[in-house]
């Protein structure tokens, strides 16, 4: 019998779960066996999971080795080697810091992590993603941004909202009748589509820009001519550089960049004005007083709406959790392949 234990996340604001109470009572009739961790701050209350194991948060680490271990966020990092196998979104690939002390933890226990990102079809199309909330919340915190310095200030804390409407109504309360052009980069992509449904929502006027529009390397001078810039570009070695750090000596109207894709520690981030992301606290971090530019670079978006997000994705990766019993076929095994891949530089 195939285990899978949801555990709770332990990363502060994030109230996501990955999958439904009907997603959990789809695998206990495919034969699994479920535990859940409780977790107070779940967009979706433990109550509604019926005929599971329930856990106190963090006791996944006690349990049986073969037990698969599923969250979303990060773990907490105390360095203790990982001997389960593991799903959630590792962020471990690209070079950032953190992904390597990750991967040095599985090194050590002997685990595996089968990395949320790198769960692929055939075709190379992610299975299950959180793209277009991300999108869309991150449109709506850049505009919220863009708001605010029309009032001399900047943006104020974000905290969940219970649904889209609601987020809505909180952002277009702030804007006046003069509307932000928005220039969105990446617009054919799931992130692309979020963030222009929320400008659409909020009428203001949008410039659609993907791969043929950026083939040429650059610059682009036509992103200083928008007011808000959002970037919905997961970044790779063919990525060009969007806003260099030439942009304080450049005449620009561009005061907001919504980093969406949110990588600035990447390497090949389109974005070299910042380096660290910004917080629900303070979603905006000020890189020039005159003319103002702020960066805002959230990088749980989604969980500013969680139930919605949350079920979005839940319905997306379902058919791969109930392939799970064959871990070492389809998606799964792909996803082993690229961590075998970069587990074998560290040891």
């Amino acid at each position: 019998m195939t285990s899978i234990w949801i555990r709770a996340e332990q990363r502060p604001n994030e109230q996501r779960i990955g999958v439904t109470p009907e997603g959990v009572s789809k695998l206990l009739d495919a034969g699994f066996k479920v535990t859940i961790e409780r977790d107070p701050a779940r967009a979706i209350s433990i109550q509604q999971f019926e005929k599971v194991r329930i856990e106190d948060a963090g006791t996944w680490k006690d349990a049986p080795r073969d037990t698969i271990i599923f969250g979303l966020k990060e773990l907490p990092n105390d360095n203790t080697p990982l001997v389960h196998r593991h799903i959630m979104f590792g962020h471990a690939y690209k070079g950032q810091a953190e992904g390597a002390r990750l991967l040095a933890r599985f090194a050590a226990g002997g685990g595996t992590l089968y990395d949320l990102e790198y769960l692929t079809d055939e075709t190379g199309r992610r299975v299950a993603a959180f793209g277009y909330w991300a999108g869309f919340v991150g449109a709506a915190v850049a505009i919220k941004s863009w708001s605010a310095i029309q009032l001399g200030k900047k943006c104020s804390a974000m905290h969940p909202f219970p649904n889209a409407k609601s987020l809505e109504a909180d952002v277009s309360v702030s804007l006046s009748q003069a509307k932000p052009r928005v220039i969105v980069i990446g617009a054919n992509g799931r992130v692309g589509s979020g963030a222009i449904d929320f400008c659409n929502r909020m009428n203001v006027p949008i410039t659609k820009w993907d791969i043929s529009e950026t083939a040429n390397g650059g610059p682009f001078p036509e992103i200083y001519e928008h007011e808000i810039f959002l970037n919905c570009v997961l970044a790779n070695k063919k990525t060009p550089v969007f806003i260099p750090e030439t942009i304080i000596d450049t005449e620009r109207k561009l005061s907001v960049i919504g980093d969406i894709a949110c990588d600035p520690k990447n390497f090949y981030s389109p974005i070299k004005i910042y380096d660290n992301e910004t917080t629900w606290e303070q979603p905006a971090h000020r890189i020039y007083d005159d003319p103002v530019l702020d960066v805002t670079a959230i990088d749980n978006l989604p969980s500013i709406l969680p139930l919605e997000s949350s079920e979005d994705f839940a319905y997306q990766l379902l058919p791969s959790l109930l392939s799970l019993s064959n871990i070492d076929a389809g998606v799964w095994k792909k996803a082993q392949l690229v961590f075998d891949q970069h587990i074998k530089k560290i040891i």
